[in-house]
């Protein structure tokens, strides 16, 4: 049954697609895993657990979704994955500030015990 002849009252399947790159060793970030349904949420729980950012555009999973498994992302693709890649930066950075902020803060309450 496709999405088309699928009845109204079934929620449509998730998608997820995970994207890696190495800046040191790729030239671009490639699909390195991908699904629909169970495999998706795989996906979405393998991100949580190891906290990566999760980024959601239907648009953008349905044009990754096309592309085969450790492959490189086509050049039509670079300027929606470089806004994929700053929303990951500015959440690893915020992530990072916060974390810093409860060691310090940790810190000033051991040093506060002695």
């Amino acid at each position: 049954m496709d999405e088309r002849t699928q009845p109204t009252n079934v929620a449509p399947q998730r998608k997820a697609v995970a994207l890696k790159y190495e800046a040191e060793r790729d030239l671009a970030p490639k699909v390195i895993a991908k699904g629909r349904g169970h495999v998706a949420e795989h996906i979405l729980e393998t991100a949580q657990k190891n906290a990566v950012p999760v980024y959601q555009d239907k648009t953008l999973v349905n044009m990754l979704m096309a592309l085969e498994i450790d492959r490189e992302i086509p050049p039509e693709l670079y300027k929606a994955i470089a806004e994929v890649m700053a929303y990951v930066y500015k959440m690893d950075k915020s992530h990072g500030q916060a974390a810093e902020a409860r060691r310090l803060a940790a810190q000033r309450r051991r040093n506060s015990l002695f």
